[in-house]
């Protein structure tokens, strides 16, 4: 594992659209599908990653909370799974069903999506207003495996708090750190 940290790249710009497969449906997906109303989450995970197992659980209760108010989500693993095939496609669909993923999660087999949307790591997310237009790229919260602090999804929640008020989203936005993608 090499710990990595968000690209910080220029928000605004538009989500890519994508086709890919959902490993709960076995069929193919689109950005566009699981668009929300009032904005998108998109977070780059996987199985095996420490510091994805440490957070998927208020993963779950914030996509629980938020989707049913318009906000999309959707989880993408891009890992190499010639090499990690704890992120296999059966082995995403079993933890999915395992943790009751409230949204899809797709397999990025050639690893074009994580390159468009410059994720480097998991957990990688960014949010996306009711245009598509990046608002958030960033962590969860200040929680990390070992050092002590609750996982509460604060910084995360906060956007998408401010993207159902309609108020500008923080410009204040610290890098996601996790496990690196594992490139092919």
């Amino acid at each position: 594992m090499a710990l990595t940290e968000t690209v910080a790249i220029p928000l605004g710009f538009t989500a890519p659209e994508f086709s890919l497969l959902n490993v709960i449906t076995g069929k193919m997906d689109s950005f566009g599908e699981h668009h929300g109303s009032k904005g998108t989450v998109v977070m780059f995970i996987c199985n095996h990653c420490p510091y994805v197992v440490h957070v998927r659980e208020k993963l779950v209760d914030i996509g629980n909370h938020y989707i049913p108010l318009g906000i999309g989500f959707i989880a993408i693993s891009s890992n190499d799974v010639e090499a990690y095939p704890a992120d296999s496609p059966d082995k995403m669909n079993e933890l999915s069903q395992q943790m009751n993923f409230p949204f899809p999660y797709l397999y990025d087999e050639t690893q074009d999506v994580a390159k468009a949307y410059d994720a480097v790591c998991t957990p990688d997310i960014a949010v996306f207003d009711e245009n598509d237009r990046c608002v958030y790229r960033g962590r969860m919260d200040d929680s990390s495996p070992g050092n002590g602090k609750p996982v509460t999804g604060a910084e995360l929640v906060a956007c998408l708090d401010s993207l159902l008020r309609n108020e500008d989203v923080d410009n204040i936005q610290y890098p996601s750190m996790g496990c690196n993608i594992k490139w092919k």
